[in-house]
């Protein structure tokens, strides 16, 4: 069960994350944050990035072998990142509807399935 609570958990922290990240520059483009000083607009990612956090160390915890969980540490990254970069390709979409995916994002990505297989071998 701590391995599915932990899935969830990385999977909503890099939803909040990524729009940390990439927001701004949505809003920016509206014209909604574009008069914004840099300073407004890393407050405003860090708000979000807040609750990125108090996602993300729980999942880390509850998921760390080290504290009764199923994944060592080089697991949690990598499961880490394999979602991130899957959360980031479809808020990117959502976002930023001109973005295509091209063969080699598939082939980086079919990399990092590779990736998540050898590191559970």
């Amino acid at each position: 069960m701590n391995g599915l609570y932990t899935i969830l958990l990385l999977l909503v922290s890099n939803v909040f994350m990524t729009l940390a990240w990439y927001l701004h520059l949505r809003l920016s483009q509206t014209g909604v944050s574009s008069n914004w000083p840099l300073i407004g607009v890393i407050v405003f990612s860090w708000a979000i990035a807040f609750v990125e956090y108090c996602l993300m160390i729980p999942a880390n915890r509850i998921g760390y072998i080290g504290n009764g969980g199923p994944f060592s540490l080089m697991q949690l990254k990598v499961i880490q990142e394999v979602i991130s970069l899957i959360i980031f390709c479809v808020i990117a979409n959502i976002l930023f509807q001109g973005q295509q995916l091209q063969w080699n994002h598939m082939a980086a990505f079919i990399c990092l399935v590779m990736a998540v297989y050898f590191v559970f071998r």
